[in-house]
């Protein structure tokens, strides 16, 4: 769930665990090592 923007950095929670990520956005492509730590702290196993 979208918490809140702030400049270019959009902050989720998810609903249950409470837990936070803050994800950036840019306007070019996100690079790999970042992609892998949002999914890490969302708490996803990537594909």
């Amino acid at each position: 769930m979208l918490v809140r923007v702030t400049g270019s950095h959009h902050v989720f929670k998810h609903p249950k665990s409470k837990d936070i990520v803050t994800v950036p956005h840019p306007k070019k492509d996100l690079g790999k090592g970042l992609v892998r730590a949002i999914y890490k702290g969302a708490g996803w196993k990537p594909d």
